[in-house]
């Protein structure tokens, strides 16, 4: 087919109508049109492998925003299991660098034990005292000599910064003092709750001669009470006697230290609660139970039983005991005894509780013994006090026995019962 060739018009202009890859339209405002076939053209420039992919998401029943969309999740999955495997990979090697090291400190125990750790590390036997290293906190007290009394002025002021030993982060701090070796009397401060820092300002006097003052030593315990478990050791102070310039008072502050091995003798601990009635003039006192008792049997044990006794004006009064327990040192009582004590008396008695080993044979031992009333100290007269100020209701708390020369030199019970015409009148009164 020959080519057709026509002049336009110049005064009129051509228009495109239509244009696709295979005819091209030209069309005037004349009648005339002339279409032009041209063959389809190739291009050289798309990448085949786009062409791939375009052809492999069109053979995908999904729109193109769903098969993104999977594609980018897909892509976040990915790249997060890469994130995983990198942390992981990363402690394990801070571990193993920690086990190394955690290692070389452990090989250091071979060197002869002059290594720190060797130095630090207690022994099997001193874990219940406790490490030096631990802070107790401390005790500021005084000492004062009087040579023409022959008498030595303990005083307990302050402790500050002391260890914390109740669940709560605090104690209930009291101090007991005493002198070794004769150990013939023993003082304790009155009970300070809920506190590191407790201010005592109490002084305590004990008789010695010269003599004995330079082969002494005063202890100074700091305790934590517990009513109802035994009490724990905060920790202590010894001080020498024999180094002390008597000249001036001596007032200082010292680091409580962990407490001495050589403890004094554990004699045992008894329990008993006391309720008084006032308006009754009811006191009744239970004995429950004691434990670790000292074993007086050739056996190993004991047949203890108990001794309540009441002492009005620091003479012998009132006095009943237990039912005897056959070879144990834990026994179990639960006997209550009511005595009759006006409100008048009760400010004037002493209450004594003394645990004694029964010999069918021979004479009856003392195993341990403790006095409560107006004349008492520290847990002691906390126990009084919490009954008189607990009227009708009954107070138990366990008691650390002491020994009997300690309570007898303390309470200095006078033999005979006076029959002057006060206690008469009160003994009348009462029956009324």
């Amino acid at each position: 087919m020959s080519p057709i060739h026509q002049e336009p018009n110049s005064s009129q202009p051509l228009f495109f109508t239509e244009l696709d890859a295979t005819n091209v339209t030209v069309t005037d405002h004349s009648t005339t049109t002339i279409t032009f076939t041209t063959s389809p053209s190739t291009n050289t420039t798309v990448n085949p492998a786009a062409n791939f992919f375009n052809d492999l998401l069109n053979k995908i029943p999904l729109p193109r925003w769903a098969l993104y969309t999977i594609f980018v999740a897909g892509g976040l999955l990915i790249l997060l299991f890469c994130l995983c495997i990198c942390i992981k990979c990363c402690c394990k090697g801070k571990k193993k660098k920690q086990q190394k090291k955690k290692n070389e400190q452990i090989n250091l125990k071979g060197m002869d034990g002059k290594t720190t750790t060797a130095l630090v590390q207690p022994d099997v036997g001193d874990v219940d005292y406790g490490s030096t290293k631990k802070q107790r906190g401390k005790l500021l007290y005084s000492l004062d000599y009087n040579a023409a009394l022959s008498e030595l002025t303990v005083g307990i002021k302050q402790a500050n910064s002391l260890k914390a030993m109740d669940i709560g982060g605090s104690s209930d701090p009291y101090v007991k003092v005493y002198i070794c070796p004769d150990k013939s009397k023993t003082c304790e401060t009155k009970v300070f709750r809920n506190t590191l820092n407790p201010v005592y300002n109490e002084q305590f006097t004990f008789q010695l001669s010269k003599s004995t003052l330079l082969k002494s030593v005063v202890v100074m315990k700091v305790f934590d009470f517990n009513r109802f478990s035994k009490h724990e050791i905060i920790g202590e102070l010894r001080v020498q006697l024999c180094n002390v310039d008597w000249n001036h008072v001596i007032e200082e502050w010292q680091d409580l230290a962990e407490p001495a091995k050589f403890e004094e003798e554990n004699l045992g601990e008894i329990c008993f609660s006391l309720r008084y009635v006032p308006t009754a003039s009811k006191l009744t006192v239970v004995i429950l139970e004691a434990k670790n008792l000292k074993g007086m049997d050739a056996g190993g044990s004991s047949d203890p039983y108990v001794k309540v006794q009441l002492a009005l004006d620091k003479r012998k009064w009132k006095k009943r005991k237990t039912s005897i327990k056959r070879k144990t040192l834990n026994p179990y009582y639960n006997e209550s005894f009511t005595f009759d004590v006006t409100f008048e008396q009760i400010q004037r008695i002493n209450l004594v509780i003394s645990v004694w080993d029964h010999d069918d044979i021979s004479r009856n031992d003392a195993l341990g013994k403790i006095f409560l009333g107006c004349d008492a100290t520290g847990n002691q007269l906390r126990h009084w006090a919490d009954m008189l100020s607990n009227p009708r209701r009954p107070v138990a708390q366990w008691h650390s026995l002491l020994s009997a020369e300690q309570v007898n030199s303390t309470l200095t019970l006078k033999k005979k019962i006076p029959i002057p015409s006060k206690l008469v009148e009160n003994t009348r009164w009462s029956s009324k």
